[in-house]
């Protein structure tokens, strides 16, 4: 699918570190209290999916400034800068998310968040929950250090700074596949795509990856329950969708417990949405449910889709009630998160050599999803992901509060392990190498 000989003459550069870890560090620790300001103000001041505005307004200047040849307006607000270096060599794609969450902030900071939006038609609360900031900030350090070196580097990058990782609002498109669909990869086909995420379940200082599957695919569903409304003292003059409703959400709880192989992979199906009813004594026309589908393997992916639609509409029409079903709703659903094995293999050798082979850990699977793999997908290239730690040391990861909580908070100490180990990843798989005979 991708490109053989670029990228298999890119994997051989990559078999041994190119770049001495104190040189890359030296890169990252001179520009270290740029990028923690950056995250600072970036964490002040975050932005809803797709109305990324500001946030892509700073990220063009910081790459127009590094002399990165910039393009701006992809997929409403992403932003992409592309740096040739100096000699030949393999083109390296990097992806970080820009996008903040509907959520108030809860954590006690100097820079904490401020910042009101409008989600779903509500005035709410706007916080960098999923670390995104850092991400974005980390990345923008890379841009700097890329630069600083661009003479004598081989090859390419391409900085892809993307809206919308946590979803599009209702009606709009965004993200991932519609920088694919809008030519993204066009002119520039990257040999490898990398990213990277924060998260709370590692201490700080440390990075997780693993090959294979390391995110679930995920798939949204809909359903409207269409019964017949009645006085709730005389529920046989109507059809009560809201009973119909609540026995499809149990009922589905026996696909992961009984139909799938779960030996096999996991796999989640989650009701997250149950609206109907206006009052207490009114049995309502129609009730509505939303949710989540998340596997590992494509034909238990199919299986459990099927059997989901299988089930709501012989519940409903058990109860004598319709159903409209958008299972899966399109678009809207990622693929697995896969890591290519053996490129796998020699971004772990680069991340122990920036970090230390005991800060490295084999990554749980995780059941959650993100939009990262459609790059890869896009560019027909081989593709690494691995997260790094957010949590203090000293504090238990397992209570730290998750991405996505209120409380979220990183160590600013991850800004540094993200931004190494990614610059280290990057410097040996295009075979920089800063000091004449290390090779």
């Amino acid at each position: 699918m991708h490109r053989p000989i670029l990228a298999a003459a890119s994997l051989l550069v990559f078999a041994a570190p190119a770049v001495h870890a104190a040189d890359a560090a030296g890169l990252v620790d001179a520009r270290l209290a740029r990028i923690t300001e950056l995250r600072r103000d970036l964490h002040e001041h975050p932005e809803l999916s797709n109305r990324e505005t500001r946030t892509a307004g700073i990220v063009a200047a910081e790459l127009k400034k590094l002399g990165y040849e910039v393009r701006t307006g992809i997929a409403h607000t992403g932003v992409v800068g592309i740096l040739q270096g100096g000699k030949p060599g393999p083109k390296l794609a990097i992806r970080a998310d820009m996008d903040a969450l509907p959520v108030t902030e809860e954590v006690d900071l100097p820079f904490a968040s401020r910042a009101k939006g409008e989600y779903l038609g509500k005035t709410v609360g706007v916080m960098h929950a999923c670390g995104h900031d850092v991400h974005t900030a980390a990345t923008l350090g890379i841009a700097g250090a890329l630069a600083a070196v661009r003479k004598d580097l081989p090859g390419s990058v391409m900085l892809i700074f993307q809206p919308a990782e946590e979803g599009s609002p209702p009606g709009e498109t965004g993200g991932a596949p519609r920088m694919v669909e809008e030519g993204l990869f066009k002119d520039f086909k990257p040999d490898a795509v990398f990213g990277m995420h924060v998260t709370s379940a590692y201490p700080v200082g440390t990075v997780a990856l693993r090959p294979g599957g390391l995110m679930a695919s995920s798939d949204t569903f809909r359903m409207t329950i269409k019964g017949r409304q009645s006085h709730g003292a005389t529920p046989w003059r109507g059809i009560d969708p809201i009973v119909a409703g609540a026995e499809i959400v149990m009922s589905a709880q026996a696909i992961v417990s009984r139909r799938l192989d779960i030996n096999k992979e996991p796999a989640v199906v989650t009701f997250g949405i149950f609206n109907g009813g206006q009052r207490f004594n009114i049995v309502p026309d129609s009730a509505e449910l939303h949710g989540t589908v998340r596997t590992f393997d494509s034909a238990m992916r199919d299986q459990a889709l099927a059997d989901l639609r299988n089930v709501a509409e012989h519940v409903a029409a058990a109860h004598g009630a319709t159903i409209e079903a958008q299972i899966p709703v399109v678009p809207g659903s990622n693929p697995v998160n896969n890591n290519d094995p053996e490129l796998t293999a020699r971004v772990r050798t680069s991340l122990e050599h920036a970090l230390g082979k005991d800060k490295v850990i084999e990554a749980k699977r995780w059941t959650a999803s993100e939009d990262f793999p459609h790059l890869a997908l896009g560019a027909k290239a081989p593709s690494v992901y691995f997260f790094f730690g957010a949590t203090p040391q000293g504090q238990d990861p397992d209570t730290a509060p998750s991405n996505h909580s209120p409380r979220f908070f990183v160590d600013e100490g991850a800004l540094r392990t993200g931004t190494l180990a990614m610059l280290q990843a990057s410097f040996d798989f295009l075979g920089y190498a800063q000091q004449a005979g290390r090779r």
